[in-house]
């Protein structure tokens, strides 16, 4: 499995859109590409303003098409007007994993 974890700044007033704006591109990609597998949004615990999305796929290639897809473009043409990032912390495949 092909797993990563990013991070955006977001301003203060956009937290609320933020994470409902994610939480949309999670629910629409776990229901709709059959690659998506995990789709987590969650608030930093220190920083009111730092949010993370953790996210596995079934392999690279599904990662890929997540990428060109709707649900994705959706996404960072609203978020990207209040946020900053992705902020690239973790990827890569599941060790023992037979599908990587």
């Amino acid at each position: 499995m092909y797993q990563f974890l990013v991070s955006f700044t977001v301003r203060p007033e956009h937290r609320d859109d933020f994470v409902r704006a994610a939480r949309r591109t999670a629910r629409d990609s776990l229901a709709n590409e059959p690659g998506s597998r995990r789709f987590e949004v969650i608030a930093d615990a220190e920083n009111p303003d730092l949010f993370y999305l953790n996210e596995v796929y079934a392999d690279l290639d599904a990662f890929d098409t997540h990428a060109r897809g709707p649900y994705f473009a959706a996404f960072f043409a609203e978020a990207g007007a209040y946020a900053e990032g992705p902020t690239w912390l973790m990827r890569g495949n599941l060790v023992g994993d037979d599908a990587a």
